[in-house]
């Protein structure tokens, strides 16, 4: 089972920038379909956005649609969530994922789906 370990929250302004990464150990994330999630406080933990095993594949949830960006370096065996335009409304805790899979094709947004799970960073909004 691959560790993740991710990085790079931090407090920023509305309309800032931040980039996570999502560093894995123990084994390749190139066996691995890759996703982004988030909880906020007294929420449910939700969907973000993912991306297929070669990263040529991504999906997004409408709200961060033309705002966030997800890739991945396999030869870094890291995955990152570029965040331009942050908003109040995207603070939360974000956590990477990963679902094994024989398939380059498939992209999963489902919670259930994801096997590993790294411990999540903080990001901070303020208005």
């Amino acid at each position: 089972q691959v560790q993740l370990v991710e990085s790079g929250g931090g407090l920023v302004q509305a309309g800032g920038s931040l980039r996570l990464s999502c560093a894995g150990s123990g084994r390749t994330i190139s066996a691995y379909a890759m996703g982004w999630f988030r909880q906020a406080p007294g929420k449910e933990r939700e969907f973000v956005a993912a991306i297929n095993r070669s990263g040529g594949r991504t999906t997004y949830t409408d709200s961060v649609k033309g705002r966030f960006t997800i890739s991945r370096d396999n030869t870094k065996n890291t995955v990152y969530l570029q965040m331009d335009s942050l908003k109040p409304e995207d603070a939360a805790v974000y956590s990477c994922a990963a679902k094994g899979t024989s398939s380059d094709i498939t992209y999963y947004t489902q919670v259930k789906l994801y096997e590993a799970w790294g411990q999540g960073t903080q990001v901070t909004v303020s208005s």
